[in-house]
């Protein structure tokens, strides 16, 4: 059984330094977060932090840098270590590989970091130019992100040395999904490599007099949207192929499960013209063609949203609930790591109808740049991402270190704070940006503001209170956990729980497991999309545009 296999001690520490390095830029980068809502809310704490934090941008520049790409970064390639090693049942092919790409990133992230801190690259975790950041804030990035791709290739070796053992095997759901992720995520960072390795690194060397902004916004946004599904695919992996096995059910169905990730693959990348719907350098066709592809993703979403249910609703039958609905009840909701991922995915429901809005060309255009865009991203990388992250984590940290989870209850009612204080967080933030709310602005600071927007933005503030004491009290929980001096009886040692499917997967149609089609579809599309506009822009390049620095 593969429930019986357990990773190396050696490669469970690797992975668990992973999660070290992801939950500490997570409690760092969260201390922001709760401060821009108080700032909103007209309780601005910032000026106490100085000179620590210098201001508004800086602590933005923070928060998202470390909280949508560091502590996203590490933990998925720490946890996509495990879905391949654990799923396939053997260890890494060429560890040292792995071990390289590890400490590129870590290398990188102290890179980023220092100028961060020291107020000279506030650029916000999109760093548009004409904002000009110190050299070794983009080398620093780079790094990160070819550390990824270098872990990624160490998971490749080791699932063609499987693949070589196992023909004609299909390969293991929570592997697949790991794979294709990766897989996905080294297409779409060719957009921001381009980006920093042919114009932003050479302008702050003093190699290029310019940047050309227009050019700099579509090779971010081809990376940028695609990013999105870095953070959800991971969490995807958990709901298909191990949150069915904690609720005590199976997974509905393989074929499905398999054709979303596929689906996934193909359409994640070429949408990124919907972000730059205002962008006049971009075509109206262009946007229209990239419009359409954005609404495709709903395809493979909606393929996750009814096989997850189903395979839900399925556990909590097994467990005896009746009706229409009483499946629902009858869930482990007690169990903490369970009700986070329920609890995700309620959220996400909102921030997928979300997603629709901002995909439709005339609908963006009220929102745009607006307090609705953080408001729908925190039901995605900040709730279906991250409160799924840490459910996983109340399974994971005590499968690594053998220690039992301290506190259960104290874990609950962490993820049932953060439910909360999200709900109430996020609508605030989308009521208000309906209003006018700019996004990216201190409002605190403003003037005077519109009445219709004080209420709201109180909810803001008590929204983020209640995300601040969430998110620290998450932290205490696996440290104290990962800390304690007692291992868990043989009795209650934590294994990874692994969702087997209805149906025997052997049945699942080979084209299902094949790789070639999907990738060469998935580049056709990308280079019909892009191609023609990549083409234009850069035979148009103007690097005209000296840099700046507003903070």
């Amino acid at each position: 059984m593969l429930a019986e296999y357990q990773v190396t001690s050696s490669e469970k520490k690797f992975i668990g330094l992973h999660m070290i390095f992801a939950v500490i830029a997570l409690a760092i980068g969260s201390l922001f977060g709760p401060l821009q809502a108080f700032e909103h809310a007209g309780w601005d704490i910032y000026p106490y932090l100085q000179p620590l934090f210098q201001s508004y941008y800086q602590g933005l520049t923070l928060h998202g840098v470390l909280n949508a790409l560091v502590w996203t970064t590490f933990f998925i390639t720490g946890f996509l270590t495990l879905t391949t090693t654990f799923g396939l049942k053997r260890a890494l092919r060429y560890p040292i590989l792995n071990q390289i790409g590890f400490w590129l990133m870590v290398v990188g992230l102290v890179m980023a970091a220092i100028p961060t801190l020291l107020n000279q690259a506030t650029v916000l975790y999109t760093f548009y130019p004409p904002m000009k950041a110190p050299w070794a804030f983009y080398l620093g990035l780079t790094l990160v992100v070819v550390g990824s791709w270098v872990e990624g290739w160490g998971m490749y070796f080791t699932y063609y040395a499987w693949r070589k053992d196992n023909p004609g095997v299909r390969t293991p759901m929570m592997t697949f999904g790991g794979l294709i992720t990766m897989v996905m995520w080294q297409i779409a960072t060719l957009g921001i490599a381009a980006e920093i390795l042919t114009m932003l690194l050479p302008w702050t060397l003093g190699l290029l007099p310019g940047a050309d902004p227009q050019l700099a916004r579509t090779y971010f946004w081809f990376t940028g949207h695609p990013l999105v599904y870095f953070w959800l695919l991971p969490a995807y992996v958990s709901w298909y192929a191990m949150l069915p096995k904690q609720a005590g059910g199976k997974l509905f169905s393989d074929s499905l499960a398999r054709f979303s990730f596929w689906l996934f693959l193909v359409l994640s990348v070429p949408l990124g013209f919907h972000h730059q719907y205002v962008d006049p350098g971009v075509p109206p066709a262009w946007k229209f063609i990239h419009a359409v592809l954005t609404y495709s993703v709903f395809v493979p979403s909606m393929l996750t949203a009814f096989t997850v249910i189903a395979s839900l609703e399925y556990a909590g039958r097994q467990r005896g609930g009746k009706g229409l609905f009483g499946w629902i009840l009858a869930l482990p909701w007690k169990d903490p790591s369970v009700a986070a991922q329920l609890l995700a995915g309620i959220l996400f429901l909102f921030g997928g109808i979300g997603g629709i809005t901002n995909a439709s060309y005339n609908v963006n255009l009220v929102i745009h740049n607006t307090a609705w865009v953080p408001g729908h991203l925190h039901l995605t990388v900040g709730s279906a991402v991250t409160l799924t992250f840490m459910g996983i984590l109340y399974w994971l940290v005590p499968y690594l270190t053998g220690k039992k989870l301290w506190q259960p209850k104290a874990a609950l009612i962490q993820v049932w704070l953060w439910f909360v204080g999200m709900a109430i967080f996020s609508n605030a933030m989308h009521v208000v940006g309906l209003l006018g709310a700019p996004r990216r602005t201190p409002l605190g600071l403003a003037p005077y503001i519109p009445s219709e927007w004080s209420g709201h933005l109180l909810r803001v503030g008590i929204g983020g209170a209640i995300l601040f004491v969430s998110v620290y009290l998450f932290v205490v929980v696996v440290a104290v956990t990962a800390l304690s001096k007692k291992k868990a009886e043989a009795s209650e040692q934590v294994q990874v729980p692994v969702a087997e499917a209805l149906r025997d997967p052997q049945l699942t149609p080979n084209w299902l497991d094949r790789w070639a089609p999907w990738m060469v579809g998935t580049i056709v599309l990308i280079v019909l999309a892009y191609g023609p506009q990549l083409v234009d822009q850069i035979a148009n390049m103007a690097l005209t545009s000296p840099g700046f620095r507003v903070w």
